[in-house]
Order: structure tokens, then sequence, then C-alpha cells
């Protein structure tokens, strides 16, 4: 405290090389890690579309041959394929 009542704050310690090398190093070292963090998402994110993609293929191929198959069970029976929506306008 000084004598006219304010508080001060003590000097900050000295830097010296040893300082300032370790932090460039560990600033170094969080960029990498961040880095490291980003690829590691990028390659998950990979794994997982990955994995489902078979399935969505699958899935859409069923819907296919299951839509294939009505619409060719259909036309056997006579019926008149796929409805097509006409629009008069009067």
């Amino acid at each position: 405290m000084t004598a006219d009542g304010q508080f001060r704050d003590p000097p900050p310690p000295r830097r010296t090389w040893l300082d300032r090398a370790l932090g460039r190093v560990g600033g170094l070292a969080l960029l990498v890690t961040l880095a490291g963090g980003g690829l590691v998402l990028v390659a998950l994110a990979l794994v997982f579309v990955g994995l489902l993609l078979p399935v969505v293929l699958g899935a859409g191929l069923i819907a296919f041959v299951s839509f294939w198959w009505r619409l060719r069970r259909l036309r056997r029976a006579g019926g008149a394929g796929p409805v097509r929506f006409v629009v008069i306008r009067r």
C-alpha cells in the first residue's frame, strides 16, 4: 500500500529465455493438439459414414425392389401402373 492509500501490484517477475522458450513450445504443442483432435474428429466421422453407407444402400435397395415388385404384380393383374395426375383447367 502506498502512502496515499492505494494498492500497488507487485512487479511481474522477470522473464528469462527459458520462460520464452517454454511459452513458444507450449503454444506449438497446443496447436498440434488441436490439429490432431480435429483430424481424429474427421476420421471418426468418416468411420461412421463408412458404417452407415451400406445400411442406407441396403435399405434403399430393399425399398426399390419392394416398389418394383408391387408395380409388377399390379400390372399383371391389369392395373393401370403408376397413378398419373391430370389437371384439367376450365
